[in-house]
């Protein structure tokens, strides 16, 4: 693994495990060549394409002036060739991997023996391009003090509106051997620029400050902007081609990173080498940071329902459990009061058991409740009771030993909860009539929870709920992660979603258990809501609301407003409530209080929907 930041303390050892077994070719006995008689300039080891045409091949007397020195995570340096050939799709910079802190500084002209080499960020199977570099460098200091070669602008202009050339499919879809075509295609333009001294202008903030030091900016302002200052992901053919990550080369410890909020703007000048890494792709690594201006972004509040409204949420409240501190019990209940205008059911997602990640067999949630129940109370919301249905030890995934499942949590000042044989783990909620009406066998009970669509995934939870005498059925997901699939920077292009399979049959299942519902009674008022873990076009959303049965409401929504979710500068829906025909007249709100924000109590926003039975 090849960190541009610190992000753990075994990064170090996760670089050696990468030597050792091959992932950094040109390296660690990689393939050896001769050296060339003929002095090899930068733009010659980077080549037209992805891969260097010298893969693998000894080099000497590399020159350039060195442009960044890292002295953390992957340790090395840039080297820039400042005099530059006519072909853009050839870069001028490399990274330099010494492995150790480089004794080079910035503005020193070297010259670099070593192999060359293609180095993938987080392994071959990660689908992630691969960064050229020389790796067991012999460095020669000719002199000090140099200016730097200048920094090419990266702005709305000179960034394709495209974002990628469709992948050879007899290469399964790798774009590795195609030849770059930087004024064509945005992930080209970046690739010719790799390892290469660059610099933004003032940029709006996409994506909050990080645990690990690093923003998002997008360098087109215009490109499909979201109501509070994000870049919306409204389809698979949206990227965004302006997004870009910004980290920083000084170490954190000597130069605090600056805290910012989407909606702010990094002002003057950012400049640095452009890397590429795991957690991002195309990475600007500053050697001068601009500086945050805040704007004025404050998270949502929700208005209050009605007295003859039900007012149904969603919240992913991030593996909660009693270990946590008692800030986030307290800041959490506070946004359901606050933020939510208490809800009359709110369905939780990543409650953990009583001991969180011990992994000693404990399934119980009640003390997980209890807190969390008492902190609203406390916050001045209602006396909240829950009902759930504890999962099988280790069998729902998410954390080992943590046991996430969903829960309901209701008012019963206003709303009433339906029990009939409350199910277990391992039984299945079916559905049967009663007086002309469909109701379910099992409440809470889970939906087919011996589908194999839902092995080692939270089954979903199903409840009965009765308001002013209409019965409201309310399904809590939480769906399959994104976890394996490619990131939209991928060698392959379109990007393989191998997680969406899963997701498929999950929602196959829902809509099949919400076709029997409706099979009894077609005006059953049925919502199906949770962390969906896949958007509002995509075909997990699709299966969902297959023959009618649902609607995903946050479509409702002006396209600008229709996100929970910020993943690397994109705002995107993974949170949805999604209503059966009779739910009519409702008015939707995605409260946006976390996605967006540097200090969070959730990575998630909570989705709120008001009717009337």
């Amino acid at each position: 693994m090849r960190s541009s930041h610190p992000r753990s303390a075994a990064v170090a050892a996760l670089v050696a495990t990468a030597l050792a077994t091959g992932l950094l070719a040109g390296s660690a006995d990689a393939a050896e060549g001769a050296v060339s008689a003929d002095p090899i300039r930068i733009h010659d080891i980077q080549g037209t394409t992805r891969v260097s045409p010298l893969n693998g091949k000894a080099v000497a007397d590399v020159a350039g002036i060195v442009t960044g020195v890292r002295t953390y995570g992957s340790r090395g340096f840039w080297l820039q060739d400042p005099d530059a050939d006519d072909d853009p799709a050839t870069s001028e910079g490399v990274f330099v991997f010494t492995n150790s802190v480089p004794t080079v500084a910035v503005g020193d002209a070297v010259k670099v023996s070593g192999t060359v080499g293609e180095y993938v960020p987080g392994g071959l199977g990660s689908g992630n391009q691969s960064i050229t570099q020389i790796a067991k460098p012999t460095v020669t200091v000719v002199s000090s003090g140099n200016a730097l070669p200048a920094a090419v602008a990266v702005n709305e202009y000179s960034v394709p509106a495209a974002y990628a050339p469709a992948g050879d499919p007899a290469a399964a879809g790798s774009i590795n051997a195609l030849t770059l075509e930087p004024s064509r295609y945005a992930l080209d333009y970046y690739e010719s620029l790799e390892g290469m001294n660059v610099k933004i202008g003032t940029s709006r903030v996409v994506g909050a400050t990080d645990p690990y030091s690093e923003l998002w900016v997008t360098v087109k302002g215009w490109e499909n902007t979201a109501k509070r200052g994000g870049t919306l992901y409204g389809s698979y053919e949206s990227q965004n081609t302006g997004r870009l990550q910004v980290q920083q080369l000084a170490p954190i410890a000597q130069q605090p990173f600056p805290v910012a909020n989407v909606g702010d703007k990094l002002t003057g000048t950012t400049e640095g080498p452009l890397d590429y890494n795991q957690f991002g792709g195309y990475t600007l690594v500053a050697r001068t940071l601009g500086t945050v201006k805040a704007g004025t972004l404050a998270p949502e509040k929700t208005k209050a329902q009605a007295a003859n409204e039900l007012a149904v949420a969603t919240y992913n409240v991030e593996n909660l459990d009693p270990t946590d501190p008692q800030s986030k019990f307290d800041n959490l209940a506070k946004a359901v009061v606050e933020n939510l205008a208490s809800p009359d059911v709110l369905a939780l997602e990543e409650i953990q058991d009583d001991n969180g990640a011990k992994n000693d067999g404990t399934v119980s949630a009640e003390q997980t409740l209890t807190k969390f129940t008492a902190a609203i109370a406390a916050a001045g919301g209602p006396s909240y009771q829950w009902r759930t249905v504890n999962p099988e030890n280790n069998k729902d995934g998410g954390e080992p030993g943590g046991n996430i499942r969903q829960v309901f949590l209701f008012n019963p000042a206003r709303v009433s909860f339906t029990e009939r044989a409350p199910g277990d783990a391992v039984t299945a909620t079916g559905v049967t009539t009663e007086n002309g009406k469909a109701a379910l066998t099992h409440s809470p009970g889970r939906i087919d929870p011996a589908n194999a669509a839902w092995a080692d995934s939270r089954k979903p939870l199903a409840g009965e709920f009765v308001f002013k005498g209409k019965t409201v059925f309310v399904i809590a997901n939480h769906f399959g992660s994104k976890g394996g699939d490619e990131g939209l920077t991928s060698v392959h292009q379109p990007p393989v979603r191998s997680s969406e399979a899963k997701r498929l049959l999950q929602a196959q299942a829902v809509n099949g258990f919400v076709k029997q519902l409706l099979a009894v009674d077609k005006n059953a008022a049925v919502l199906a809501v949770g962390d969906i873990n896949d958007f509002e076009f995509s075909g997990t959303a699709q299966a969902l609301e297959d023959g009618g049965a649902l609607y995903s409401a946050i479509k409702s929504l002006p396209k600008a407003e229709r996100y929970s979710y910020v993943y690397q500068g994109n705002a995107q829906v993974l949170d949805q409530i999604l209503t059966s025909p009779a739910v009519k007249n409702y008015t939707y709100d995605s409260v946006h209080i976390n996605a967006e924000f540097s200090a969070q109590n959730s990575d998630h926003d909570p989705q709120v929907l008001r009717f009337r039975p």
